[in-house]
């Protein structure tokens, strides 16, 4: 069985204050962090985290924090799963929160929007497997800024170059 895996670095480092309570903590589990003064620096080194668990006692105080004034994509998917909680999960300390419905590029998009000092994001990510398969390496680099999200992946830039150099016949 092959790994596969996505070491991921945010390239600019993310003011404390841009960042609500809900999305440093999203952000925490998401990527490995590492603070550099007043900002913290994210990344990973298997890939973004898209499952984890969370106390939900935390999530709730941070979700209070930060409803105060912002609306944005980490308020709206946390007040959803804690809508559509059944009874015997609310009994529990942690929750599983899967983030398959939303993205953390959207989490970012959301801060660059609000920050005075942030005018994108990027996102460099390199593809890798434990074994030597034709799917399992490559790359992709993401530009997040407050109006879109754009992103390509060597795969994208593979069959464009081979576009220029053996055009298809289809038209």
């Amino acid at each position: 069985m092959a790994d596969y895996y996505a070491p991921t670095v945010i390239q600019q480092t993310i003011a404390e204050a841009d960042m609500t309570p809900l999305e440093r903590l999203l952000l925490f589990h998401i990527f490995e962090s590492e603070r550099d003064g007043d900002r913290w620096y994210f990344f990973s080194d298997s890939g973004p985290a898209e499952m984890f668990l969370v106390e939900r006692a935390a999530l709730e105080t941070v979700l209070a924090a930060s409803e105060l004034d912002v609306d944005n994509t980490a308020n709206t998917f946390v007040r959803k799963l804690l809508a559509g909680l059944k009874d015997e999960e609310l009994q529990g300390r942690y929750l599983d929160l899967d983030l398959s419905e939303t993205s953390w590029e959207f989490i970012f998009q959301d801060i660059v929007r609000r920050s005075s000092t942030l005018k994108y994001v990027s996102a460099v990510s390199s593809f890798t497997c434990s074994r030597m398969r034709s799917d399992g390496f490559g790359g992709a680099v993401v530009v997040i800024s407050a109006d879109s999200i754009l992103g390509k992946s060597t795969n994208d830039l593979l069959e464009e170059f081979i576009e220029q150099v053996a055009p298809s016949s289809a038209s």
